[in-house]
């Protein structure tokens, strides 16, 4: 079977925008060897162009990526990109032939803590799934999303959640206020399996949390009191990630620094997106850096075991 005809000349788009774990707290290690956390996820928002990738799709022909942007050579030597392989599974899904062309335009670093390959894929099912005219619903796509990486289900909403289990199930997060967040990066990729090899020491427990805050600076004083799990053992294998925490701490405005993901990604929370923008300016050349706001609005994917799918 083939998906539905569409207008040849039509091209849809999807944005794939940074995920930030505003805390990541490790709460034990399953017998299979995954860990289990507890992390208060968000994503870049408003902001000039970078804080996100872009996801186009064209009909026509067989499935096939072409990689653009700023950051594609870090992808090009991958032979089977996480993008293909959600278009795949998602075809396999719904009982059809993929096709058409998609395009990636790589603005996000690779392998750097804020799930660029995860907003990547959950940018996929959702384009392919409107694309396509498969019209999966909400929990056919997040049972897919797990299939593909733990942080691809909270980034097929792309919106603030509060992460468990694996990374698989979703509960919402408290309101967000208007923020202003600076993502920075030395441009050392680290591997997530390393960093977890590399971590050492007791495993938290989950992150007290209010069901909001009125603004930046309540958030950042309230985060202030949890913690990244992975940081250190990410500045013992990348020591140039604690330099770089170092320069955003001493920024003009800056409320909170901490790591985000497995890193080598960290972040700076602002009073304003304009002041996050001012601040990323201040930054060496040598990183890849970004400024702007906050996405806004919980997340409406939660888990089926942890709420309405």
């Amino acid at each position: 079977m083939t998906p539905p005809d569409a207008d040849p000349a039509a091209a849809l788009a999807e944005p794939a925008p940074a995920k930030i774990n505003l805390h990541l707290h490790l709460l034990g290690r399953r017998a299979d060897g995954y860990h289990l956390l507890d992390s208060l996820a968000a994503f870049a928002g408003a902001g000039p162009p970078g804080g996100a990738d872009r996801l186009r799709w064209q009909p026509g022909g067989a499935l096939s990526l072409r990689l653009e942007g700023p950051e594609a050579a870090s992808l090009a030597a991958e032979p089977d990109n996480l993008v293909l392989r959600a278009a795949r599974l998602l075809a396999e899904a719904a009982g059809i032939t993929p096709q058409g062309q998609l395009v990636l335009e790589k603005f996000l670093p690779v392998a750097s803590g804020i799930g660029g390959g995860s907003a990547d894929a959950a940018a996929a099912l959702r384009l392919l799934n409107r694309a396509w005219g498969t019209g999966l619903g909400q929990a056919r796509l997040l049972a897919l999303a797990a299939r593909l990486g733990a942080d691809v289900p909270v980034c097929l909403d792309s919106r603030p959640a509060r992460m468990g289990g694996i990374g698989e199930l979703l509960i919402p997060a408290p309101a967000l206020p208007p923020a202003g967040l600076l993502l920075a990066n030395p441009r050392l990729p680290l591997a997530t399996p390393a960093v977890f090899r590399a971590r050492s020491g007791d495993f938290s427990a989950p992150a007290a949390l209010p069901a909001g805050w009125a603004d930046a600076a309540a958030m950042a004083a309230d985060l202030a009191a949890c913690r990244n799990d992975l940081e250190a053992a990410a500045i013992a294998l990348c020591p140039p990630v604690a330099d770089l925490l170092h320069a955003i701490r001493a920024l003009p405005g800056c409320l909170l620094a901490r790591m985000s993901g497995s890193g080598a990604t960290c972040f700076g929370l602002f009073a304003t997106p304009a002041a996050a923008q001012a601040a990323a300016a201040r930054l060496p050349e040598t990183c890849w850096r970004w400024g702007g706001g906050f996405t806004t609005g919980a997340s409406a994917l939660y888990s089926p075991l942890d709420g309405p799918a």
